[in-house]
């Protein structure tokens, strides 16, 4: 049995397909020719700050303005023209943010009355307030926002950082993304690198049309969420581990007679891959052995944040797993109209979540070490798209980290008086890139993987770590 279509007669169901994936991830590790495996843990270039990430990614654009950037002038000047230099609706009228910022913590943080459980967290939290990207369109903008460029097909962030790093459990994935946004694989492949670090899908939802990603509301799928091929709904696992097993005496024996051979090999072992993930995955998924409390401290079984805490509950047993990088989306942040309405909705569905996440993690002493990111691939216009809504505004917008090594209760950066453009310590998303990998021990100008005839890194030729962040 030497070639894959024998492979996969050999095996049943799901099982060989998740098989045959784990084999693809042999093939990565001959070609990357490392030594103990592509995801064996791996030392940083320097001392880490984090060991772990999650990133609530909020695609479609939340409105920095009505968030974590506070501007009085913005209150003040509502109604007034815009500035000329807005944009294409430069000549609508400032629109001043419906809810009311307030300080929060011993630090002072302004956030707004969306946010009163993550406000909690005030001083753990370094709000990035001059964050900025190239392109104010989604498509181009949720790719550089996970990949650093627009144009091109490039590995993720999460596939740099378990490239660079491996990942701690051997029967787990080292990236997983939970509900991602439909039509979003290249935001989390792994392109040249191999494709061992591409991630590995959670749940997800299923949306009619073709701009179903920018306008739908995904990222709601806890529920349902699983890997694909997880599981053998013909054999029993005593049964599939027999027939395994006969499989595995097959090829020992064809090996034996061909001698060496990388293929036989890496089907052997991509085989007990795929079997180990088959009894490892769904344990850490299962969510019906958690306390009532913990439930409760997510917002499980509350309509309003059941599935986004499902998801951040799901997120940090990842972590806690092993798993090195965790992506949770939450879509549905594109409010062109009904910002009112549907901010509030958004906001009402994953605050009490992320605070449960937060409060969690601190709890179990895993905040110091990991780095939890909030945010979306730009902002909102200070101005009025229609009567209630806000367009794209790429050149100013936030994000926040906590944990992992960052300052808690600062801001870093700012825009300007209405919340246009980064003014001060601008924070393009090459330097967050820079930022992240750095408090993960990663020197971003040293991560590199030989392609095409060169040298290639997550920031390009750019990119700055913003050390004043740094605890």
């Amino acid at each position: 049995m030497n070639t894959r279509r024998d492979f996969l007669k050999h095996t049943s169901n799901g099982f060989g397909y998740l098989a045959l994936a784990a084999l693809a991830q042999k093939d990565a590790l001959l070609a990357a020719g490392t030594a103990g495996g592509p995801l064996a843990p791996k030392n940083p270039h320097f001392a880490a700050k984090a060991k772990r990430v999650i990133f609530l990614c909020m695609q479609g654009g939340p409105s920095h303005v009505d968030t974590f950037d506070y501007k009085p002038k913005l209150a003040n000047d509502g109604g007034k023209g815009a500035p000329s230099s807005a944009g294409r609706y430069g000549r609508a009228d400032l629109m001043p943010s419906p809810w009311k910022f307030t300080q929060h913590g011993r630090s002072g943080l302004y956030i707004s009355d969306l946010f009163p459980n993550v406000a909690k967290h005030a001083d753990e939290m370094c709000i990035l307030n001059s964050m900025a990207t190239d392109v104010p369109a989604h498509p181009q903008a949720f790719t550089q926002l996970h990949t650093g460029t627009t144009q091109f097909v490039r590995p993720s962030l999460g596939s740099w950082t378990v490239y660079g790093l491996g990942t701690t459990n051997e029967n787990l994935p080292g990236y997983v993304t939970i509900s991602p946004p439909p039509q979003s694989a290249r935001a989390f492949g792994s392109a040249f690198l191999p494709a061992v670090y591409q991630a590995t899908k959670v749940g997800g939802t299923q949306l009619p049309g073709a701009f179903a990603q920018f306008a739908g509301r995904f990222g709601r799928g806890g529920n349902e969420a699983a890997v694909a091929n997880i599981k053998n709904d013909r054999l029993s696992p005593e049964a599939q581990r027999t027939q395994l097993d006969l499989i595995q005496a097959l090829n020992k024996d064809q090996l034996k007679r061909e001698g060496a051979s990388d293929e036989i090999e890496g089907v052997i072992e991509s085989y007990e891959l795929a079997f180990r993930m088959q009894g490892e995955v769904p344990k850490v998924l299962d969510l019906s052995k958690e306390t009532a409390a913990t439930k409760a401290l997510y917002g499980i079984d509350d309509n309003a944040t059941d599935n986004f805490g499902k998801q951040c509950l799901m997120a940090r047993k990842l972590v806690e797993a092993g798993v090195r990088f965790v992506e949770v989306s939450f879509g549905n942040w594109d409010q062109h109209r009904n910002l009112k309405a549907d901010m509030e909705r958004n906001c009402g569905a994953i605050d009490k979540p992320i605070d449960g996440l937060l409060t969690d993690l601190k709890q179990r002493g895993l905040l110091k070490d990991t780095l939890v990111i909030w945010g979306g691939e730009f902002g909102r216009t200070p101005h009025s798209q229609g009567d209630d809504g806000r367009d794209h505004n790429h050149k100013g917008f936030s994000m926040w980290m906590a944990g992992g090594g960052v300052k808690g209760g600062m801001n870093y950066g700012m825009t300007d008086d209405y919340g246009y453009e980064a003014v001060f310590n601008k924070m393009h998303v090459h330097d967050w890139h820079a930022t992240v990998l750095h408090l993960m021990g990663l020197d971003h100008e040293r991560l590199t993987f030989r392609y095409a005839g060169r040298d290639f890194r997550l920031t390009d030729v750019y990119g700055s770590v913003a050390k004043e962040i740094l605890a």
